[in-house]
Order: C-alpha cells, then sequence, then structure tokens
C-alpha cells in the first residue's frame, strides 16, 4: 500500500527542536503532528476526470462547518474534519485500495525517506523593495532627499509602461512553498510525529502536505 500511496498525508507543523545522533553530532528538526488522516472520497477519472483522494486531517466541532460540510462528512461517516485536500494518485489502479471512512497514518512513511513538503509560508504583509527583493538603497549622502529606500524607476519611455515581473513594493509571505528532497530523521508511531531535518515553511499548526518524492 506504501508503494501505491506515492503522493502523501496531511499534517500540522508543531515546531522546531533538535536530535543526537549516536556519534554525538546534532540535527535540527521540524516536528510535524500527522494525526489519523481520514479518506472523505475517492476521485475517479471516469466520474471526475482524474485520480485522487480527499483526506480530512483535525476533528473539529458541527458547530463550525456548514450544513454542505457536514452533509458531506456525514455521508463519509466521519467527524467534521477542519482541514480538507485532495492527494492525486499517478496511478488511478491504485484506488482501489483506499475506502471512504478509512485512515491513513503515519506506518506510510519510514525513517530515511526523502519527501516533498508543501506549505504556506508566513504572511508577512505590505514591505517595500529592500525588505522583499533585498536591493541595497539610495546612498546617504549630502542632497539626498526621502529616497533611501525606493525602489528607482519602474519604466522607459518605450514600451512606455511598466514591464512585466517588475520587482517592486507589494504584498509579501503567504505563498505556497514547496521543499524538496527532505529527510525524515524520525518517526514516532506512538505520538504520531515525524521529525524532519531542518525547517519548514508556515507558522506553527499551519497545514503541511507530505508527498513522496
Amino acid at each position: 500500500m506504501a508503494k501505491a500511496y506515492k503522493k502523501g498525508l496531511l499534517g500540522l507543523k508543531l515546531g522546531m527542536t533538535r536530535l543526537f545522533q549516536d556519534d554525538g553530532t546534532v540535527v535540527p528538526v521540524t516536528l510535524v503532528y500527522v494525526g489519523e488522516n481520514q479518506i472523505l472520497g475517492v476521485r475517479t477519472p471516469e466520474q471526475h476526470g482524474y485520480a485522487a483522494v480527499q483526506l480530512g486531517v483535525k476533528e473539529q466541532r458541527e458547530s463550525r462547518t456548514t450544513k454542505a460540510e457536514s452533509g458531506h462528512f456525514k455521508k463519509a461517516g466521519v467527524k467534521p474534519q477542519r482541514f480538507v485536500r485532495e492527494i492525486r494518485l499517478e496511478d488511478p489502479a491504485s484506488l482501489t485500495q483506499f475506502e471512504t471512512g478509512k485512515s491513513l497514518g503515519v506506518a506510510l512513511f519510514a525513517e530515511g525517506d526523502r519527501v516533498d513538503i508543501m506549505a504556506t509560508s508566513k504572511g508577512k504583509g505590505y514591505a517595500g523593495v529592500m525588505k522583499r527583493h533585498h536591493f541595497s538603497g539610495f546612498r546617504r549622502t549630502h542632497g539626498t532627499h526621502e529616497y533611501f529606500r525606493h525602489g528607482g524607476s519602474i519604466g522607459t519611455r518605450k514600451p512606455q509602461h511598466t514591464r512585466k515581473g517588475m520587482r517592486m513594493a507589494g504584498h509579501m509571505g503567504f505563498e505556497t512553498v514547496t521543499e524538496a528532497e527532505r529527510l525524515i530523521v524520525k518517526i514516532d508511531l506512538e505520538e504520531k510525529l515525524i521529525y524532519f531535518k531542518g525547517s519548514i515553511p508556515g507558522p506553527k499548526k499551519g497545514l503541511v502536505m507530505i508527498k513522496g518524492s
């Protein structure tokens, strides 16, 4: 089942800590809580045009769900879930291994596996060009007035408009970020935790999608 299901699980980022290896080296790790991923539905190419498994993680009160969502959860025979995502499968034939109402857990992965991690980075609000694009700023000499952190010219005489992709001030962060080939250092089956080497984008308790590389 683990070989056919390559696309992964949903989890919640908890924070960073460190592990001590047998040789005394210290490895910085990020903890991700992977609770019971409830299978809410199966998407088949015949009905939906693609193969995927719909997963839900982290239970929440029914009062926080809409009537449509509540009906969807009851139809699957599971409690309301806070996060719902679809994981697409490469092989449609593997859909027969998944049954609505069942659950998946950390046992799908093993220590030493390398996986891709998708998460939403922290939002930094509106930022200028020095913070957002690492501009050096203008020289602070005599005669420079209120231009220390400006972005400079944004247009040309031709084509007489701002070119697409111009680095300017704007919203920073809150983007989908994918970290490739992250190493699984440790798996705690009892606590349902996965220890990943290094940092993972996103805030604490943020949703993390773990995909097999």
